[in-house]
């Protein structure tokens, strides 16, 4: 086959259909957790007006600054494509009334996010993110629920040594003390700091707090401590999510440089944190957003949420040798020889499939031998051969693929009954439904031909 000369961008990746059964097991996961606590699913558009995020993610942060992809077609507004999920999301729920019909709104999404970033192991320029939001409820036990579903969904995919780490970065009563301790501590050694750091300095200083550099991190070691300047309101609201938490029996780490990285946080942040993945392992972060609906509203209503990297939690369950489901793999591969078989066999697969069986027959033209070699390489669990001494007796043996055995079955409109007998006989290993298959096959006519169509 020709090489194609044009790839696929750098920081994307195919999933091929080998490869689709993790992907499956993740949403599967998230998706069932998501909905055991209530939440409903939400779809939003993959791009929005470019403001959106200026205004929620915030001018100062690396993801406006830096890594958004943005368009303008003619005649149009400026476009992005969402670099995050929740932007939209809150967008989506105000511009539709939803926070209208009750609280608290709680919404889930499965999504792919752009951002412009030098990929890396658990970091791609286009990424998917399964994501919760709850808008309507300022209550720290609704912090605690939410940090619940995360680590459910971590506990079902199987994962270990996943750290939660906690925070409170206060609010915009408490914030700007904070803000300006900050900016005096580091002023002192901003020719220490990295360049970006430098920038942050008086834009966002609190993300030179988790920069990635060895210096900087060093210096941010003494730096004060976003708790030590909360608010009574701030400071009550994260001892109660503390003993929330404890009460659930959910272990935590205070840490006090988590700090997430987009504006809209207030109060509540987390992580869950594993070192399986390398550098990037933050598993799922999230936290309060108090200010974000009346940013883009006027009308002030709390809410929260997290993102979970599902390319993060693939790798992290892949390094730790979780088990995925399993793809399921074709049922049965009808083989046939000459015309009369073959019209025979499409038809035995259509009433098959119209019972949720998995069947296959020939569609490319191959001989016999080489319709047993494809049967043999989908991994099909049982085969059957129709030819003409097959057509002529009405019957024909179904062969288990594993064992060898083989079971004469019915090749008329019986069969899709006979056969899902025969599976699940196979699959149990029972004899009381052995015995079942035996009566089913005995009430079967043995010789009567399809009905409908036309087939000589």
């Amino acid at each position: 086959m020709a090489q194609l000369k044009i790839q696929r961008p750098k920081g994307t990746q195919d999933v091929v259909p080998s490869q689709m059964y993790k992907w499956n097991t993740v949403e599967s996961i998230v998706k069932e957790a998501a909905e055991a606590y209530c939440f409903k699913e939400i779809r939003v558009p993959t791009f929005e007006d470019t403001a959106l995020f200026v205004r929620s993610v915030g001018d100062s942060t690396d993801v406006v600054q830096k890594e958004m992809y943005t368009v303008k077609a003619a005649g149009d507004s400026e476009f992005t494509l969402r670099p995050e999920g929740t932007a939209g999301v809150i967008r989506a729920l105000i511009e539709n009334g939803v926070l209208n019909e009750g609280v608290p709104q709680k919404v889930f999404y499965v999504i792919s996010c752009f951002r412009h970033e030098k990929p890396q192991a658990g970091r791609l320029r286009e990424f998917h993110q399964f994501g919760c939001e709850m808008a309507g409820t300022a209550d720290p036990s609704a912090d605690a629920e939410v940090i619940s579903l995360a680590k459910n969904i971590i506990d079902t995919a199987g994962l270990k040594g996943i750290e939660l780490h906690i925070n409170s970065i206060g609010c915009p009563k408490c914030r700007p003390a904070y803000i300006k301790a900050l900016k005096d501590y580091f002023s002192a050694r901003s020719g220490e700091l990295c360049d970006t750091c430098r920038e942050r300095l008086e834009r966002n200083p609190m993300r030179i707090i988790d920069c990635k550099s060895p210096v900087c991190s060093a210096i941010a070691e003494d730096a004060p401590k976003n708790i030590d300047y909360l608010c009574d309101e701030c400071a009550e609201h994260f001892e109660k999510l503390k003993e929330y938490l404890s009460a659930m029996d959910i272990d935590f780490i205070v840490d006090t440089k988590i700090v997430r990285g987009l504006d809209y946080y207030t109060k509540t942040v987390f992580e869950f944190i594993t070192t399986d993945i390398g550098a990037q392992g933050t598993v799922c972060g999230g936290g309060r957003y108090d200010g974000l609906i009346g940013t883009l509203s006027g009308k002030d209503c709390p809410a929260l949420g997290f993102g979970m990297g599902l390319e993060r939690l693939i790798l992290t369950m892949e390094n730790q040798g979780v088990e995925f489901i399993q793809p399921h793999t074709c049922d049965i591969y009808i083989a046939s020889i000459g015309q009369q078989a073959h019209k025979r066999a499409m038809r035995l697969c259509a009433a098959l499939r119209a019972e949720g069986v998995y069947a296959e027959c020939d569609i490319v033209g191959r001989g016999l031998k080489a319709q047993m070699k494809y049967a043999d390489k989908i991994n099909a669990k049982f085969s059957v051969v129709i030819g003409d001494g097959e057509l002529e007796s009405g019957k024909a043996a179904v062969k288990d693929m594993n064992s060898g055995e083989k079971t004469e079955l019915p090749i008329n409109d019986s069969f899709s009954r006979a056969f899902s007998a025969l599976m699940i006989s196979h699959m149990l290993d029972s004899e009381e439904l052995g015995d079942t298959l035996s009566d089913i096959l005995s009430e079967l006519p043995s010789s009567q031909p399809p009905t409908g169509g036309c087939i000589s």
